[in-house]
């Protein structure tokens, strides 16, 4: 909250520029498909999470489904609201990120209709500006995220070990949370990738006669200009996001090995 208030002025910045790219390029019904795709996979996750915790809510107290309009009601409003929080802001961030694919797509469709080379390599410079700057705005968000999904292991932990009959009702809300920001990581990674095969699209053009010395000196400067998404100037790649689920994974199974087993 402190990271979005303290970054609105940029995040507002960001998503005008974003908008207005994408309402100049034409790609307002596309990424209004976009959009509503990831509004639905969100608000599935919240719901999944709301609706473990009221079933456990319920199972816990030993009473059916009445149960929740008495004692076990609290729990399940507790989850239901520090889910959505943080799902929200992770919503908002796939959001910004889903605008930055979408432009660079517009990026890829657009170049091959360009007849300079030289034209091409400002129109990526400003494609690259525009990711530099969005991923300013939403690199300290992203990473208080990332603590979230960190922090989730002991948290699965518990109540898989504190569970009262149901550890897998008590365990779906935090996975549905930390299935929602990895969704965000791996969105986020896709960006990267996109930006790694746009030298090759622009190899492969022709922009007529003794243009070849202009064509291959922008494809030295898209690729010399290492554009993607970044955290606090790191490159955030999908073999990095993967490694992280790995050893996420790896550490999960190995902690709840040992607590089992002592």
């Amino acid at each position: 909250l402190v990271s979005v208030r303290r970054h609105q002025r940029a995040l507002e910045d960001t998503m005008a520029l974003l908008l207005s790219v994408s309402f100049e390029r034409r790609y307002q019904e596309w990424h209004s498909r976009q959009a509503l795709g990831d509004k639905v996979v969100f608000v599935a996750i919240w719901f999944s999470a709301t609706l473990a915790a009221c079933i456990y809510s319920a199972l816990r107290e030993g009473a059916g489904l009445d149960e929740l309009v008495g004692r076990g009601i609290m729990h399940a409003i507790v989850t239901s609201v520090l889910s959505g929080v943080v799902l929200s802001f992770a919503y908002g961030i796939v959001h910004v990120c889903r605008s930055l694919t979408i432009m660079i797509d517009a990026f890829c469709s657009d170049v091959v209709h360009q007849e300079s080379a030289q034209r091409v390599a400002h129109i990526w410079n400003m494609t690259q500006a525009i990711l530099r700057k969005a991923s300013l705005s939403v690199e300290h968000c992203l990473l208080g995220l990332c603590f979230v999904l960190v922090f989730a292991v002991p948290l699965l932990l518990l109540d898989f070990l504190h569970s009262d009959g149901a550890p897998i009702l008590t365990m779906i809300p935090t996975l549905c949370v930390t299935c929602g920001v990895l969704y965000l990581l791996l969105l986020a990674s896709t960006i990267s990738e996109q930006c790694t095969r746009v030298p090759a699209l622009v190899n492969a053009l022709s922009f007529g006669e003794g243009t070849e010395a202009a064509r291959q000196q922008t494809v030295d400067y898209i690729c010399s200009s290492a554009a993607g998404f970044y955290v606090f100037g790191a490159r955030l790649t999908t073999v990095s996001v993967l490694k992280f689920m790995y050893v996420w994974c790896i550490f999960v199974v190995g902690l709840l090995t040992k607590l089992r087993t002592s």
